[in-house]
């Protein structure tokens, strides 16, 4: 299953205002059925389209660890776990993991993944946000 990284806008000031530390913050992903806007800046602007908590999902999502955070050759690239969200019920549908910020009191969105259709768990079912571990989650050149 294959996704695409979308950026919010915002995200590029809010790592020069030093609002969002790559390195060292909390980063966590929650999910949605409907399309976010680039012009979104922050979680409250898409938590009332988030997937209802319940049955293996929490609100605000699940952590992704950093796994790396460098810069070589100019290009910076942000390496993270792959978290997985177990169904002990039916979850979803969804169809965007948005990544963001959870450190700030403003919680800054970073960016989304659109997985193409949606989609939705059964008990027991498992699903993986699947980082691309050798070019990362995200580059920035």
């Amino acid at each position: 299953m294959s996704n695409t990284y979308n950026k919010f806008n915002q995200f590029v000031a809010d790592i020069a205002n030093k609002n969002c530390n790559l390195g060292s913050d909390t980063l966590k992903v929650m999910l949605t059925n409907t399309l976010p806007v680039a012009t979104n800046s922050q979680y409250s602007d898409i938590s009332g389209t988030e997937v209802a908590n319940g049955n293996g999902y929490t609100t605000g999502g699940v952590a992704a660890s950093i796994t790396s955070s460098m810069q070589t050759s100019g290009t910076y690239k942000l390496v993270l776990g792959q978290p997985v969200i177990t169904a002990t019920g039916a979850v979803g549908p969804f169809r965007y993991a948005v990544l963001y910020d959870s450190t700030p009191t403003t919680k800054t969105l970073i960016g989304w993944f659109d997985y193409g259709s949606s989609i939705s768990l059964a008990n027991t079912d498992t699903f993986t946000i699947a980082f691309d571990g050798s070019a990362g989650a995200l580059t920035i050149a």
